[in-house]
């Protein structure tokens, strides 16, 4: 893998999501949620997941989220939109931690 590649691999996953629903999807189907770039495809998400944590990913499906409107004092607005991937790993791959060892 080229350097470039593997810089736009370490910025495709901005954070990972997590919500009840994340969690359920987490602990009944082994799959993780990350907020991701909007422009990233599949397979940028699932070599990202694959280069940061050292897992093996089986199957990436991805959500475009719209921003919610939010009232700004007396000015209404629009939180920005984002996209979030659902990372399912392949069997035999242990979750990923993201405390680490505390």
């Amino acid at each position: 893998m080229s350097l470039n590649v593997k810089e736009r691999l370490m910025k495709v996953i901005i954070a990972p999501h997590a919500s009840e629903k994340t969690a359920r999807q987490e602990e009944l189907n082994g799959e993780v949620t990350f907020r991701v770039l909007k422009d990233a495809n599949k397979k940028e998400i699932a070599d990202a997941v694959e280069l940061l944590f050292n897992r093996k990913v089986a199957k990436v499906t991805v959500l475009n989220q719209k921003g919610k409107r939010k009232s700004f004092g007396r000015h209404m607005g629009v939180k920005q939109d984002w996209k979030k991937a659902y990372v399912t790993l392949a069997d035999g791959e242990d979750e990923i931690d993201f405390l680490g060892d505390m």
